[in-house]
């Protein structure tokens, strides 16, 4: 058995992480990484705005009924992106320099489109 870092990513989510960043980029945001890796966990998009550094989380759901998209990233998963966004933050040299927020763009529930984003901004805080 082969050890693989990188998990197999479905071509859907792939989808829903090429919409979420169009979307954004229409939107005045800059993309600066994505799918940043690290032990800590993954970003799905690094973006700026302004003098902001925006850590963005896309999901996508195929079915609400236990919960939406948005709703998923729950506490244990906001953690994991706090964590890997103090590794971004000290890798690039970026600590205490830069303004950070946390994003969500969510998808519900099969069409990944602009008329079906759910943008939640400043989603959650490392406080």
């Amino acid at each position: 058995m082969t050890y693989s870092p990188r998990p197999k990513r479905t071509e859907a989510g792939e989808q829903a992480e090429r919409a979420a960043e169009r979307f954004l980029q229409a939107r005045g945001l800059r993309t600066r990484q994505r799918n940043y890796r690290c032990k800590a966990g993954e970003i799905d998009l690094v973006m700026s705005e302004a003098d902001t550094l925006v850590f963005v989380e896309v999901r996508l759901r195929r079915s609400t009924r236990f919960a939406s998209a948005a709703e998923t990233v729950d506490y244990r998963k906001q953690q994991k992106l706090i964590r890997a966004a103090q590794h971004y933050l000290q890798r690039t040299g970026l600590t205490d320099r830069v303004a950070c927020r946390f994003d969500v763009v969510a998808f519900d529930p099969k069409r990944v489109d602009q008329e079906t984003v759910n943008w939640v901004q400043n989603a959650f805080s490392t406080l």
